[in-house]
């Protein structure tokens, strides 16, 4: 029951923050501070911008360590364990967001968490082995690499899904305009589409399309992996550690796949993209590593009790605390956009 509940209770902030999120591709929800830097002329100031794209992002990040700390906490792996995996694979993982955007999209100052994802998901069984040898064996054998897998797998994608909240604020991976569809997807989305203002918002100034019906292909993505994320998250906590990868590798990766032909921002050249080449490759990597390194079937079920106590310590807190920090700098801080600043005294209220 407290299993239901707890899932619940996530599904509930998912269809909240989707009923929400028609907000955010406004003007307002783009730039969430400006920080001087340096004098300009005329008295103003040079600034940086801190997106809310970067905001959401670290939120989508925290959750997902969150979730991956309560999962593999469950399995009675302590948040030490989980570190040895996680350190590493973050560090190797993190920067592909950048490399592979410049790869795929010429572009030095763009990210893409299709490129970090497709790369901790190679990363990670191998890791986790390395993990094996270097801790004892009793912790060894709890640490097994298709339960921890199946951990990132499900992590990821309700990362990606909460994560397009930052997609909509930036006006970044957006859909194709409406009136460029064909008629029953002009039929599908004619009540249920967005509409992106702003003359910084990526739409705008790279594709021309603020102001007109698109496609909602960020709220899509977050119905798709939200549900395929908490559907996969259920069977884990009962278990289920290879149906639950196998159910949200091909949910996520086919969504991902049948996605990139409903966008319009560049997904670089080919009939298929190398988004959607990796979305595939991933869905056969993984399932092939779930055969190579079956569940040996030790120990008890799940523990949600366990899992949630995992968070119950400063030290894990604080981690946490220092991830979402970290995360909201490096992809909040924007490289497309400027600001000039000017302070005033308010001569009414001295």
């Amino acid at each position: 029951m407290d299993k239901i509940v707890f899932i619940a209770g996530l599904g509930a902030l998912f269809a909240g923050l989707l009923w929400w999120s028609r907000r955010l591709p406004g003007e307002r929800w783009q730039i969430a501070a400006a920080i001087p830097v340096g004098e300009s002329h005329g008295g103003r100031w040079r600034g940086v911008n801190l997106t809310f794209y970067g905001m959401f992002t670290a939120n989508a990040v925290l959750l997902a360590a969150a979730l991956m700390l309560i999962m593999l906490g469950s399995l009675g792996i302590s948040p030490f364990q989980v570190m040895v995996v996680m350190l590493p694979l973050i560090s190797l993982s993190a920067p592909a967001a950048r490399l592979v955007a410049r790869w795929v999209e010429h572009k030095p100052a763009t990210l893409t968490v299709a490129g970090a994802g497709f790369a901790a998901i190679l990363l990670a069984p191998w890791l986790t082995l390395l993990a094996r040898a270097c801790l004892d064996r009793e912790a060894a054998q709890a640490l097994q690499v298709t339960p921890v897998l199946a951990a990132l797998v499900i992590c990821y994608t309700l990362g990606e899904g909460l994560g397009r909240l930052a997609c909509l604020s930036f006006g970044c991976c957006y859909g194709r305009a409406l009136v460029a569809c064909p008629d029953w997807v002009q039929t599908v989305f004619k009540h249920w589409h967005l509409v992106f203002s702003g003359e910084t918002k990526k739409i705008s100034y790279e594709a021309g399309l603020d102001g007109l019906a698109v496609v909602p292909v960020q709220m899509l993505t977050l119905v798709v992996n939200g549900a395929a994320g908490l559907v996969s998250l259920y069977l884990y906590l009962n278990g289920a550690f290879t149906g639950a990868l196998w159910l949200c590798l091909i949910a996520g990766g086919l969504w991902r796949a049948v996605s990139e032909t409903l966008r319009a921002d560049y997904r670089g050249g080919g009939r298929l993209s190398a988004y959607q080449i990796m979305a595939l490759m991933g869905i056969a990597y993984g399932i092939l590593i779930s055969l190579v390194f079956p569940v040996v079937t030790a120990g008890a079920a799940p523990s949600l009790a366990l899992g949630l106590d995992t968070l119950w310590s400063p030290a894990v807190v604080l981690s946490l605390q220092g991830l979402w920090t970290v995360s909201l700098i490096y992809s909040g801080t924007s490289r497309v956009t400027a600001a000039s600043i000017e302070f005033h005294v308010v001569r009414e209220r001295i």
